[in-house]
């Protein structure tokens, strides 16, 4: 499987239907699944029927996917995904960044390298001209990679949640990097 984007300790390549079984396990640990849904594992049947489709899906204005399998480069590991998806199918200027990656992995920094490593290659090479992310307010860990990665908080706001879940009620956050920002980092 040829691989989307490499960085120094991260291969991120598209998904395929034999990823099932890893993305099972990776949204079957309460931790991973706490600020997604409270902690409720994802069962095997909601994995195919659900979230593998819409991880192998393309987006036109980009020519690609817009979710990436993560392994660790030197030994192929399973590590999650990331996302980095045009919000209009049609058009790149604002892609959504996100992660998930499995507990093992939290800790030593691949979900800043690898949003570093998208966002730069969403401002050179795919038009990109914002990059949006969010999580619940309450999710320090997200909120850091973010800032980390670069972006800046922009707003609170308060999530439609049709179950309310331990944190939902302090709202979410949003954050942005503009291209022009962006160069002004280099």
């Amino acid at each position: 499987m040829h691989a989307f984007l490499e960085t120094e300790r991260l291969v991120l390549r598209p998904f395929t239907d034999a990823d099932a079984d890893a993305l099972f396990t990776l949204d079957d640990d309460p931790e991973v699944m706490r600020f997604i849904n409270g902690g409720e594992p994802t069962s095997p049947e909601t994995v195919r029927a659900k979230v593998l489709p819409r991880l192998l899906h393309d987006y036109p204005c980009f020519g690609t996917r817009g979710y990436w399998a993560a392994e660790e480069a030197s030994t192929g590991t399973f590590l999650g995904w990331f996302e980095f998806r045009p919000l209009d199918e049609h058009s790149p200027a604002v892609v959504e960044l996100g992660y998930r990656l499995n507990r093992s992995s939290w800790g030593r920094g691949y979900a800043t390298e690898g949003a570093r490593a998208l966002i730069r290659k969403g401002f050179t090479e795919f038009g990109v001209e914002r990059v949006t992310a969010n999580t619940m307010a309450v999710n320090s860990r997200s909120r850091r990679v973010m800032e980390k990665s670069g972006l800046s908080f922009l707003r609170n706001f308060t999530g439609d949640w049709p179950d309310a879940i331990p944190g939902s009620e302090h709202g979410e956050v949003e954050y942005e990097l503009t291209r022009s920002a962006w160069q002004r980092q280099l």
